[in-house]
């Protein structure tokens, strides 16, 4: 919670205030931790987060074609064209 809503210090302190006074929350001892931990790692754990979740996928193939349906429920959609698309998806350098 604390890093995919990129908390500030005032954010932080209020979350941590919060889980502190929940019952099974965490200790008081354990969010000084986790405050000291935040402050100093930041920055890297938000550029982690966003490498993790970053589409660097890169098309390796793509395969299409229109058909006409030739049964459908309602007499009018018949023969009317539908595109299918195929796309095959890899990670950069695999």
């Amino acid at each position: 919670s604390i890093a995919s809503a990129d908390m500030d210090l005032n954010q932080l302190e209020a979350f941590l205030t919060a889980q502190t006074k929940k019952q099974g929350g965490i200790t008081s001892d354990q969010a000084a931790v986790i405050a000291k931990f935040w402050k100093n790692h930041r920055i890297k754990i938000r550029e982690s987060l966003i490498n993790q979740s970053r589409w660097d996928n890169v098309l390796k193939n793509m395969n299409w074609r229109v058909d006409l349906k030739s049964q459908s429920r309602h007499i009018d959609q018949i023969n009317t064209p539908v595109a299918i698309v195929e796309m095959e998806l890899g990670k950069n350098g695999q």
